[in-house]
């Protein structure tokens, strides 16, 4: 099994949680093809030197597997490189909270066995494509977890006047608007007051960022909704955010945002449960008097 493996580059405290999964790995054999950067991170600040059979440094590689070990945060920019090869990715979580990356460090053993016996399932997540006027060369224009038009400053808030399938959805005044995806209900979304969705919803969520009407509230709709942003701002520009990877806009830029043509395919465990993760993460139902 060829297995491509990404990290984050600032958890030196990690390295025996890498160490033990590359020994793993080598104990099945792997033909492990390992980030470039992440490779340098391992060799010069962990001092580990995994077997490898080549170094990622683009979008060019082919595996069986992608593996992310770090936080979501490096499971995104994992999606990101896997973009549409159709590759299942597994997340290894050494960050915070971890919803896409939710096999903890103790289970690493035990997961890699799993792994190579093919005692796991997958779920297809949906992910968002921006269409615009012009984006960068080489910017990725898909989010798995959130789509984000944003002020870029301390300045006033912007107005986001907004359509929906070609119909006038409403015109939000407010900090910013969140379009995110059922795996992205838990993230930014969550944080400004959006609902959580299970990841095989048919739906995606729009959220106002500090609305400035109290009369404003998230709006759950189908997937196959597009919708279609124009933006004034003072500052005659603003930022466009997807999953954290930020560009600055003008506001003459108009924004189509919908389902993408492919979906990002999720390695978990049988004993993985997304209301589990609720219950954990979120802690849902705690209770300290008990």
């Amino acid at each position: 099994m060829r297995i491509a493996v990404f990290g984050n580059l600032y958890q030196a405290e990690k390295s025996a949680q890498a160490r033990r999964l590359f020994d793993a790995l080598d104990r099945y054999d792997a033909e492990i093809l390992v980030c470039e950067d992440f490779y340098r991170f391992l060799n010069t600040v962990m001092n580990i030197y995994p077997r490898h059979i080549g170094l990622i440094s683009d979008r060019r590689f082919e595996a069986d597997m992608a593996l992310s070990i770090g936080g979501d945060g490096t499971f995104l920019k994992t999606a990101e490189r896997v973009g549409d090869k159709n590759i299942p990715i597994i997340g290894i979580n050494t960050g915070r909270l971890g919803f896409l990356a939710d096999i903890s460090e103790n289970e690493i053993d035990e997961v890699v066995t799993e792994i190579f016996e093919g005692r796991y399932r997958i779920e297809e997540r949906t992910l968002l494509q921006v269409e615009a006027d012009s984006l960068p060369p080489g910017f990725w224009p898909y989010a798995l977890n959130e789509v984000a038009v944003l002020k870029r400053d301390t300045s006033s808030m912007i107005s986001i006047h907004t359509d929906m399938d070609g119909a006038f959805l409403n015109t939000y005044q407010a900090d910013g608007l969140v379009v995110a995806t059922p795996t992205g209900s838990t993230a930014y979304a969550l944080s400004v007051g959006g609902p959580v969705l299970v990841p095989q919803a048919s739906n995606i969520v729009i959220v106002p960022v500090a609305p400035h009407s109290l009369n404003v509230r998230p709006l759950v709709v189908n997937d196959s909704s597009v919708v279609q942003l124009k933006v004034d701002s003072r500052s005659h520009n603003f930022l466009l955010s997807l999953d954290g990877r930020s560009v600055m806009m003008s506001i003459s830029q108009h924004l189509t945002i919908r389902k993408a043509t492919y979906a990002i395919r999720v390695i978990k465990r049988y004993n993985h449960f997304f209301i589990d993760t609720l219950r954990n993460k979120l802690m849902w139902g705690a209770d300290r008097r008990k």
